[in-house]
């Protein structure tokens, strides 16, 4: 079943988390069999405290195993660190069926 990961991301330097930390991170998404459904900055909050002006990404993984594999890949650990000091995030990973039968 498809798995879904969710970052928001208050971002401080957008220039350098842009060149440095989504550079690498995409690289090593598409290798370890994750692709992009959205990736954009000023989210609108309706309802809750994730705070206005996040920016919001969500990759489509095969499973919850294939993306908690690539978040703890030492890989992706070593590009975690290009985002230090430059955005604070949230990342939450979900199990979903595919609408649509989209594969």
């Amino acid at each position: 079943m498809a798995a879904y990961m969710i970052i928001l991301a208050q971002v401080h330097d957008r220039e350098k988390f842009i060149s440095g930390y989504a550079a690498e991170a995409a690289k090593l998404v598409d290798k370890a069999g994750g692709k992009y459904v959205l990736r954009a900055p000023g989210a609108v909050c309706l309802e809750g405290s994730v705070g206005n002006g996040r920016s919001v990404v969500i990759s489509q993984w095969p499973d919850v195993a294939t993306a908690q594999a690539f978040w703890d890949s030492p890989e992706y650990q070593e590009v975690a660190k290009l985002r230090e000091g430059i955005c604070d995030v949230e990342v939450v990973v979900v199990e979903a069926p595919l609408i649509g039968g989209d594969e």
